[in-house]
Formats: structure tokens, sequence, C-alpha cells
């Protein structure tokens, strides 16, 4: 009962923060989301030229940095690695892909929600969709093998380059872009945006907060401990949006977001199957970066990577909807998908085989 109290109370802060975030200056419904800001933060280093959503955004400094201090602390810090880095990376880019796809990763898609906007729900039976998908190859025996411990060095380059990223934010220097406009440019001050994600990423730490484990444990253990962290994340969020006046129901002029049902779905479906191969949401794979897991690292930077590839190849969507580009990219990704699941999956690759 007492680790159950404790996912309740952290994703009731998280839902908390998410609406505080927006109150302070975020982009609407998106106090959180892991998938923008890292695509904000692949814009200020350059990575894409879509002037709009450029900022080096210290929530995700702070997530990081708030998992790798707690754990440390707690002697929890581990150094593990070199779980096929290659595949992981791939996953993540395609991850990242379904996310703008939709406008958003889980966390946001449960914020979004939570602020009325029923395109989400479309993207929520995607997301289920799709982790149902995951969960099958699962029980065909995928897996990504097994990792090794490694060098303290290896689990520690990636908080030091999250150190970097904040310096380069406070500098400030003319080679960071920052948006003067747009997304990008909505932001909370810098001290409440990097003490939200220090607390959070802490107690997602703590408490293994994940919103794609929820759904996954449930599905297959009849576990509801994640989930209740999911929902506790939907309630506060829902309640703080109601108090602040910015619950607005419907599926037009949703801020942020665009009314095509279908890529709504396909999108997160994406997202869904992705990261249940990779063992966890974006938010869980960045606390497990800071954890020393140097393949939650990679899938960190992999995501990254497929931000400015979704920008600087025109796959990302807007509020006018999904680009020609970002169509044909979904069905490139389901094809990448089934490929690492079915040649992962052990008792699929021997009936092949035999």
């Amino acid at each position: 009962m007492k680790e159950k109290t404790g996912i309740i109370i952290t994703g009731g802060v998280v839902g908390l923060f998410a609406v505080l975030l927006v109150y302070f200056g975020n982009p609407a419904n998106m106090g959180f989301c892991i998938a923008c800001f890292l695509r904000d933060i692949a814009g200020a280093l350059g990575f894409h030229r879509a002037e709009v959503v450029q900022y080096m955004r210290p929530e995700i400094i702070g997530l990081l940095l708030g998992s790798f201090i707690l754990a440390s602390v707690n002697k929890e810090f581990s150094s593990r690695g070199g779980s096929s880095p290659v595949t992981r990376f791939v996953l993540s880019i395609v991850v990242m892909i379904g996310a703008l796809i939709f406008l958003g990763c889980p966390l946001r898609m449960v914020l979004r929600i939570a602020g009325g906007d029923f395109n989400a729900i479309v993207g929520l039976v995607g997301f289920v969709s799709g982790i149902y998908v995951g969960i099958f190859f699962l029980n065909k025996g995928f897996n990504l093998k097994r990792s090794y411990k490694l060098t303290n060095l290896e689990g520690y380059l990636f908080p030091v380059i999250n150190v970097g990223f904040l310096a380069l934010l406070i500098i400030a220097p003319a080679f960071v872009f920052f948006s003067k406009s747009g997304p990008g440019a909505a932001s909370a001050p810098v001290w409440i945006s990097l003490a939200a994600g220090l607390i959070v990423g802490a107690l997602a730490q703590k408490y293994r907060l994940c919103t794609v484990g929820g759904t996954r444990d449930m599905i297959l253990f009849r576990d509801n401990y994640l989930m209740l962290g999911f929902l506790s994340i939907l309630a506060v969020a829902f309640v703080g949006n109601l108090l602040m006046g910015s619950f607005k129901p419907g599926f037009a002029e949703q801020p942020i977001a665009h009314t095509d049902g279908l890529w709504n779905f396909l999108g997160m479906a994406l997202v869904g199957w992705g990261s249940v191969l990779l063992g966890g949401c974006p938010l869980r794979q960045l606390i497990l970066a800071g954890e020393g897991n140097t393949d939650s690292a990679v899938c960190a930077l992999g995501l990254i990577v497929g931000a400015a590839i979704s920008h600087n190849f025109g796959l990302a969507s807007s509020a006018k909807g999904v680009t020609l580009n970002g169509q044909i990219s979904v069905g490139i990704c389901v094809l990448i998908l089934l490929a690492i699941s079915y040649a992962n999956s052990e008792f699929l690759s021997k009936n092949a085989q035999a």
C-alpha cells in the first residue's frame, strides 16, 4: 500500500506541476512533453532549423539530473549497457517520429486529455493498440539481449552532457538557437522549470513512473501499480485545468494539435509499440539514463535525432494536419518495427528456421 501511495503522489505531482508550468508560461497542454521538449533541444543545438521550436528546455535537464541525484544518494546508480544499442537507437527514432505525427509523447497525451482535447483520446486508443502489438511480440520471446556492467564513467557521461546543456541555457551563446515566437518561445521561468524537472525526476526514479509500463503491466499481469500513476496524472491535471479555467473540451481549435483522427491513432500506435520494445516510454528512458543505464541514454539520443529527422524531412505534423511525408513515414516505421520485432522474437525466428 505504501508503494501505491507513492506512485499516486508522484502522478499527482506531475499533473500539478504540468498545470502550473502552463500557468507560468509553457505552451497550453504542454506542462511536460518529453518528445516536444527533446525536439526543442534538438532545435536549440541547430540539429533542425524550425525556428518556432528551438529552446534548451530546463525541464528535460531537471528530469535527468533529478533521477541521477536521487539514484546516487540512494546508491542505486549503476552503469550498465550494451543491449542492442543500434536497434534501440533506431527504435527511438521511430518513437519520436510517431510522437511528432501525433504532436506529443504519452505524457502530453494524458495532459491533452486532461485539458479537454478529444483528439488525444483517439491517440490513446492508438497508444493502447500499439502496446497490444508490442505485447504480442513479447509473448513470442522478444528481447534485446542482456546488458553488461560498465565503468562508472560511461554512466556519468549523459548526466554530464545535461549539465553542459544547463550551462548553454544560462550562458546562451550565439551558436545556441532560441525561438522568438511559437511554442519554443513559450516557457516558464528557467528556475521554475528546472525545479519542477528535478522534483519529478527524483520521484519518477523512486517510484518507477512509466506511462507505457502501466498499460503493459495491466494487460500482462493485472498489476495496476504503474497505472495508478497514469490515472493520478490525469485526475490532478483535469482538476487543475478546471480550476484554472483552461479545460476546453472538443476536437477543434485545440492548442498545438490537429484533428486528423487516423494519423493521431497511428502516430501513437507507433509510440506504444516502439516503447514496449524499448522497455519504457520516453520519460522512463530519461529516468533510467539518470540511473546510469547507457542503453536508455542511447534512446534519449535517438529521440533527439528522430526530432531532427522529423523536422528536416518535413515529417512532423502541425495544427494544419499531417504532411504527405509524415504519412509515408508512418508506413516505413511500421515496416521497421515489424522487422525488428520479428528478428528479435525468439519463438518466431526459431519456427522460421525449423
